[in-house]
């Protein structure tokens, strides 16, 4: 490899936690390690950056950490990193340590903020998708997705012995603000009557039909998974209309929330973590900056981060049909 175009490095956490982010944090720091490159945590994300919250780190500083959730850096969403000033001394800081590159471990939010900062202040940048939602484009998969999908799968597998043992309907909530990876594809592993998205245009008529077919073919409890961010209705109104319409019906409403960003990491989760981590760093060394390391077809690639950003991940319409066909 030619010498590097970096010889300090600090990486942070940003938005929201997803589990791999401390398997990401250990890749980067062990890498930059391996070549000679120093390397800081930063504390709290971009406010860190901000009130000079930096710690070096070595391979020990990662020790035991693959396994776990959340990240030890901790994380939050910054105002004072949306302003000009708030960007200044950010940089000053990384100016007093001779920080030359940055590794910005997060989501869309995380991205603009990392894209702004290399364009106002040269600093090369490289992002890591960590989020659950699986909606940045330019990669597969998000690190976090994986896990929260065994998270959600694992619980709506749990929902369905109730709801067989007892004859019910069971509306559950899945995490997807704009996105509905999560609810399609745990609605499909655990045999979902429906699955209700925020990318599809879904009707309430389309949702009754669908319990009537279930009627038809001897169908006593049924699961309807719904993406959080469903425009429908949210789920309580859901429950509720399908209670008038099916007065008989014995509903219940479970909302899964926040067990699907927390917990150990799946393998899935901790070798792309790990893989996009490396990926970071070597990014950092032959020159590359304001772009996300990504894994496509099973290769790393760099994404401009502005095309990350604007672009998203689509539903495979395939998988939506195949869920409405088994569904029967």
């Amino acid at each position: 490899m030619r010498e590097s175009a970096v010889k300090k490095i600090a990486v942070l956490t940003s938005g929201g936690d997803s589990p791999g982010m401390n398997a990401a944090l250990r890749a980067v720091v062990r890498t930059a390690n391996y070549y000679h490159i120093e390397c800081y945590g930063v504390r709290e994300g971009y406010t860190g950056l901000i009130h000079d919250d930096f710690l070096k780190m070595g391979a020990r500083s990662v020790k035991n950490i693959i396994n776990q959730g959340g990240t030890i850096l901790k994380s939050a969403r910054s105002q004072e990193f949306r302003t000009k000033e708030g960007r200044q001394k950010a940089f000053e800081n990384c100016q007093k340590l001779g920080i030359d590159g940055l590794v910005c471990i997060g989501g869309d939010g995380t991205f603009t903020g990392a894209k702004i900062f290399n364009e106002e202040f040269g600093i090369r940048v490289i992002g890591v998708p960590g989020t659950i939602d699986n909606d940045i484009f330019g990669t597969d998969n998000t690190i976090g997705y994986d896990t929260a999908l065994n998270t959600a799968m694992d619980a709506i597998d749990k929902i369905r012995d109730t709801a067989t043992s007892h004859n019910r309907v069971f509306f559950v909530e899945v995490m997807g603000r704009d996105a509905g990876f999560i609810a399609l594809n745990s609605g499909l592993a655990t045999g979902a009557l429906d699955i209700l998205i925020p990318e599809r245009k879904d009707s309430i008529e389309d949702l009754f039909g669908k319990f009537r077919n279930a009627e038809k073919t001897g169908k006593a409890s049924s699961i309807v998974v719904v993406a959080e961010g469903e425009k429908l209705a949210n789920i309580y109104e859901l429950a509720e209309k399908t209670k008038v319409e099916f007065p008989d019906y014995d509903i219940r409403v479970a909302i899964l929330g926040h067990i699907q960003r927390g917990g150990s990491p799946s393998c899935a989760d901790r070798v792309l973590a790990s893989r996009l981590g490396y990926g970071a760093v070597v990014g950092l060394m032959n020159g590359e900056t304001n772009v996300m390391a990504g894994m496509r077809s099973n290769d790393l690639t760099y994404t401009p981060i502005e095309e990350a950003i604007k672009k998203h991940n689509e539903i495979n319409k395939d998988l939506l049909l195949i869920s409405e066909i088994l569904a029967i």
